[in-house]
């Protein structure tokens, strides 16, 4: 039976319901669950907003939109970056001192985004903790957390780094703050390698599973290892020895390398003490030894171990008198001048290679790693002592990630998934027909994303439709959608594919897609020079047999269009032939190719020009209905909260007695329930066995409603730098839908969500194997499926 979400009593164990999560229960509907049978009354659709501006003079996106619209001055900048720049100088300009000086003070209350982004790892850490999540699924966990920790360094760290290395006393990086994150990354890794060492090995050796070192293997499982090494390591081997003719190689970003003391002297009888070697990354890091050597169990040695105990044999006539494992992380956003280049595409390639050498950011060693080397290795850097970590363990735990698909035991990981058919449609029938009909919401991944990959097989197969055009952000390599868009080319279709080629790390699988379609013919633009187009949408073309007419078909998502995240990100897909709603479309689609300025938009808000503005708006309405003494409620799911404009917008409608929940997977900037400030403010995290990833953002006033689903998080990069694009749920039904399943749901998860309280902690839920998950109940009730 699917699990319904009601107010918990507070005779219960489970405490009871605070008065200030009723207002989401009251609505017009009436109390919401997640059954699909009701007996309420439907939402009414909300009346067009007539929203005063807020009491600053400009808000970013309006600054921005005149801004284009002018003629500049040819001393003036013309890239996107300088028109942002331009509506920031703008709107602080024009805003009074007074107001001024209370968002300076606001902006000292809120939280530090990448102190919010660590804290938002430790909550994904705690599942590896877990003794109730299957061992495999909790290595799965912990990898994740390295994987992310990597990401956060490669994007986040250069900045704090190069003011450390200044010294730099003031300003937004500062030396005291990055050895505050510093201290902070440290604690983390020291947690996940404790976590690694003292409970996961020990469990998996209870279930027969080990990576053995050397000095625990047989003589039969060492001649097998050292055959091994001789027949598919040492060939790929080059070790460097440094003297003035052989300067410290290139060491790539996140690859594993040996450094090693030698003694003695080399054939040319000079003293060169130091050596590297660079272990190639074609090399598996995990290697399952056979079973007549490993007995019952299930044995497994690393690479490194590998490599470290042959090391000699790299350095005949040599002593290796002490050595260690290393690994360099680099900044690793891509660096191009969109406005002195001729060729995107070219020039991106092109930069994907110094990508791997860039700044160092991070330097992890071995924990025996003697201070000789490891200052050897920080100076060739010039990294400060706080961006060493030393590990007791590998220094890559990403990579161990590899033993859950080595291993291969269901018994250790969660029970199959399989996502049911879209319960909005019905199979084997045509899913334009039935999107002719009503629009279809498909929620991933308790919904399977076939749904939508029908809908573009179907419009690919038939002769009716003319034309298909779709946003490409990440779709991941060999994918069915880009290879249906290349399968409609061949058909003669028209196919406009507006493809990202900034997406990060994806950016070298776009640029070989783009190539791929325009070889066949099809039209391939990379959006507007300065934004990232983020927005996801796919719009069908089609000439009705009945009347003759063209019809649009349009797809709206959350998320991306990639099969594999679809099976474990959380998102929102809407299918609909509502007439606005598709001329939108095919007005955004326009702008991207041709840069023709944007037309009005009926139903669809699009960033830069128009969402910042729109949300300030509709906050700012909540607001002042509050202030009036109406019911005022605002409930946000996102992934993250960091645009200073948008939260000191919360922040005022909060004050003015507005009741707001907050829903943030990750870095929430702004601090709940500070007396006197953001009293009226809950913010709430949940970590599940899939990655929340769907943007709802709802507002009540009055009488009055408004539901959007979005594909942007509230930043600022999503609001002023990318294309960006929300749009409203007006069908009551689904609009319901949406507001159990996303928001409801998570309100009353006591299992799975974390509280952010005003010291800027989060507190686990109080039943994390008992309690009531959103994720769960939702797998209930579109399930189960195996």
């Amino acid at each position: 039976m699917p699990q319904t979400f009601t107010p918990i009593p507070a005779s219960a164990s489970a405490p009871a319901e605070p008065e200030h999560e009723q207002g989401l229960r009251t609505m017009p509907a009436g109390p919401a669950s997640l059954g699909m049978a009701r007996e309420t009354a439907p939402i009414p659709v909300s009346a067009p907003l007539n929203v005063p501006m807020m009491p600053l003079a400009k808000s970013l996106s309006t600054a921005l939109l005149e801004l284009q619209g002018q003629a500049m001055p040819a001393s003036a900048p013309v890239s996107a970056a300088g028109l942002v720049a331009a509506a920031y100088t703008g709107l602080y300009a024009t805003a009074e001192s007074g107001e001024v000086q209370q968002q300076q003070q606001q902006q000292q209350q809120f939280l530090d985004r990448d102190h919010c982004i660590l804290a938002f790892n430790e909550r994904v850490l705690d599942w590896a903790v877990r003794e109730d999540v299957p061992l495999l699924e909790r290595l799965r966990y912990l990898c994740i957390v390295s994987s992310n920790l990597d990401e956060w360094f490669e994007v986040r760290c250069a900045p704090h780094v190069t003011a450390a290395k200044a010294g730099d006393a003031k300003g937004l990086y500062t030396l005291q703050s990055f050895r505050s994150l510093m201290d902070k990354a440290h604690e983390l890794v020291l947690r996940q390698y404790t976590l690694y060492n003292q409970s996961l090995i020990p469990a998996f050796a209870g279930q027969g599973i080990r990576v053995v070192s050397h000095g625990e293997r047989s003589s039969a499982q060492r001649k097998w290892v050292r055959e091994y090494f001789l027949r598919e390591v040492q060939p790929l081997l080059m070790p460097v020895g440094l003297d003035p003719s052989h300067p410290f190689p290139q060491v790539a970003n996140k690859a594993l390398n040996f450094i090693v003391r030698l003694k003695g002297v080399d054939a040319f009888g000079r003293a060169n003490e130091v050596a590297i070697v660079k272990v190639p990354r074609a090399l598996p890091r995990l290697v399952r030894l056979p079973e007549k050597i490993a007995g019952k169990q299930r044995l497994f040695v690393s690479i490194s171990s590998i490599v470290r105990a042959h090391l000699v044999e790299l350095f005949p006539g040599r002593e290796v008198a002490e050595f260690a494992q290393f690994r360099v992380t680099r900044h690793s956003d891509l660096a191009v001048d969109e406005d002195d280049v001729s060729d995107l595409r070219m020039a991106l390639r092109q930069g994907l290679h110094h990508r791997h050498y860039g700044q160092a950011v991070r330097l992890e060693v071995s924990f025996a790693c003697s201070p000789m080397l490891s200052d050897l290795l920080l100076g060739q850097f010039g990294l400060p002592t706080e961006a060493l970590f030393r590990v007791k363990g590998p220094v890559n735990l990403v990579r161990q990630s590899q033993l859950v698909d080595l291993v291969d035991d269901p018994a250790l990981l969660f029970p199959p998934w399989r996502p049911a058919w879209p319960r909005q449609l019905q199979p084997g029938r045509s899913v334009m027909a039935q999107i002719r009909k009503r629009d279809v919401l498909i929620h991933q991944p308790f919904e399977s994303f076939d749904g939508v990959l029908e809908l573009l097989r179907e419009a690919v197969n038939d002769p009716e439709v003319l034309a298909i055009k779709q946003t490409i952000y990440r779709t991941g390599s060999d994918s069915e959608i880009m290879q249906l868009l290349a399968e409609a080319v061949r058909r003669g279709k028209e196919v406009l594919a507006v493809l990202e080629l900034k997406a990060r790390f994806d950016e070298e699988a776009n640029i070989n897609s783009a190539e791929k379609l325009e070889a066949l013919g099809a039209q391939v633009v990379y959006g507007v020079l300065g934004l990232k187009t983020h927005a996801k949408m796919l719009l069908i073309t089609r000439r009705e047999k009945r009347s003759g007419q063209l019809k649009r078909y349009g797809h709206l998502s959350t998320g991306n269009y990639n099969v594999r995240t679809a099976r474990l990100y959380t998102d929102i897909s809407q299918l609909t032939c509502d007439a606005q709603i598709t001329a939108d479309m095919d007005a955004v689609f326009s702008h991207l190719s041709s840069h023709n300025r944007l037309p009005k938009l009926h139903q669809l808000v699009i960033a830069p020009f128009q969402l910042h503005d729109r949300m300030l708006a509709l906050i700012n309405q909540v607001g002042e209905a509050a202030q009036r003494g109406e019911e005022a409620r605002i409930v946000l799911k996102m992934n993250a909260l960091t645009d200073e404009l948008l939260m000191q917008a919360l922040v005022r409608a909060g004050q003015q007695g507005a009741r707001i929940d907050l829903i943030v997977r990750s870095a929430c900037m702004l601090p709940p329930q500070r007396k006197g400030w953001t009293d009226n403010i809950r913010v709430r995290s949940i970590i599940g066995r899939f990655l929340e990833h769907s943007r709802v953002f709802y507002f009540a006033w009055g009488k009055q409603q408004e539901l959007l689903l979005s594909s942007a998080d509230w930043m600022n990069r999503n609001m002023m730098r990318r294309v960006e694009l929300a749009w409203p749920v007006r069908d009551p039904v689904l609009r319901q839908q949406v507001i159990d399943e996303c928001l409801v749901a998570g309100l009353y998860d006591n299992r799975d969500a974390w509280t952010l309280e005003a010291n800027g902690a989060y507190q686990r839920a109080p039943y994390p194997t008992t309690g009531l998950g959103a994720q769960r109940a939702l797998m209930e009730r579109y399930g189960p499926q195996v």
